[in-house]
């Protein structure tokens, strides 16, 4: 989930960088994009699977952010303000690139189904094959999330990877719980079938 804490352990906290940022202070704003930018790298490069790329959105997001920044209130920690710039520069990025074509599941069905505890990814059960090798399952698993609509890979990224809460999730994404747990449950259903073969080599 997105930390409250600094990379940096050491100088000023964030909440002191903003206000000097607010100010106008490039070089505070430049102390922030430095705390930060590893950890924004990784979290959009989960998300696009391409190193040029993620370094190019998290460059956006951080311009996002300086021309917004006189809007954070400091009712969350900035670095959770900041994930949800990053995150919607991204998902936004995937829209624009996604292939016409094929149909998403609907969000809306079979709720009644979905347990609120439910697992959402292949993890565990997607272990090592005696005929396929770690370095290939996890090539497969990426390039299956990859095939997945924007807002589903935004969901299994931020749980499986990120590790927020569902309640965190909806948040950042601007949905209802149920929405949440809807697109959970479906991105998974689509993965077992892309990876329908990973599975019956188990």
């Amino acid at each position: 989930m997105p930390t409250e804490t600094s990379d940096i352990a050491t100088g000023p906290d964030d909440l002191d960088l903003v206000a000097r940022s607010q100010a106008g202070d490039t070089t505070a704003f430049n102390e922030l994009v430095t705390r930060y930018r590893n950890r924004a790298y990784a979290m959009i490069y989960n998300m696009v699977r391409n190193e040029q790329d993620a370094w190019d959105l998290a460059q956006d997001g951080f311009l996002k952010a300086w021309k917004s920044i006189s809007r954070f209130r400091g009712q969350s920690s900035f670095y959770t303000w900041l994930y949800r710039i990053l995150m919607n520069v991204t998902i936004d990025s995937l829209r624009r690139k996604q292939i016409e074509g094929g149909t998403e599941f609907d969000d809306q069905i079979g709720l009644h189904n979905i347990a609120p505890g439910a697992s959402t990814a292949p993890k565990a059960e997607l272990a090592p094959a005696e005929r396929m090798s770690d370095k290939e399952v996890r090539q497969r698993i990426d390039e299956a999330i990859a095939r997945l609509s924007p807002e589903h890979r935004t969901a299994i990224v931020m749980r499986e990877i990120d590790g927020l809460e569902y309640t965190e999730i909806a948040e950042q994404m601007g949905c209802s719980l149920g929405t949440v747990m809807s697109r959970l449950f479906y991105a998974r259903k689509k993965l077992q079938a892309l990876l329908k073969d990973v599975y019956e080599t188990i």
